[in-house]
Order: structure tokens, then sequence, then C-alpha cells
């Protein structure tokens, strides 16, 4: 087997940092939800699943997942 040098890939070290990045920034939000759930918990059933979806959602948005992902794909905080 001949490994073609021009489309050998070094891996990057950014990758399995970043996993292990989102990883921890999952426990955190999942922490922080959870201690929520005293609070939401007091709240109607039919305010609270949607209140639930949007907390499971909108930490793609509020915490730096986006931009964690175009790091380690990229090299930079931003995808140009």
């Amino acid at each position: 087997m001949n490994i073609d040098p021009r489309h050998y890939h070094q891996p990057s070290w950014r990758k399995p940092v970043g996993m292990l990045a989102i990883v921890a920034l999952i426990a955190l939000w999942a922490v922080l939800v959870a201690s929520l759930s005293g609070l939401i918990g007091t709240l109607p059933v039919w305010l609270q699943t949607p209140l639930y979806v949007v907390l499971g959602i909108v930490w793609i948005w509020v915490l730096p997942l986006r931009r964690l992902l175009a790091w380690m794909e990229t090299g930079r905080w931003r995808r140009s």
C-alpha cells in the first residue's frame, strides 16, 4: 500500500483537546440545568417541557460551542 504524500493529513492535537472541552462543557451545562431543576420543578408541566427543550438547545449558541468547533476544524475561532 503506497500512501500519496499529497493526500496524507497529519492529525491535529486540536481535535482531541476540543472533544475533551466539549465533554466538559456538556457536563458543566448539565450541572447548571440540574441545579435549576428545583426552581423549574415548581412550574406547571406545560411550561417545564418547553423550558427544558430551550435549555437543551440554547447551550450551542450561549456556550462557545460553535467557535470551539470552528477552532477544532480550522485553528481559528471564527470561520472565514
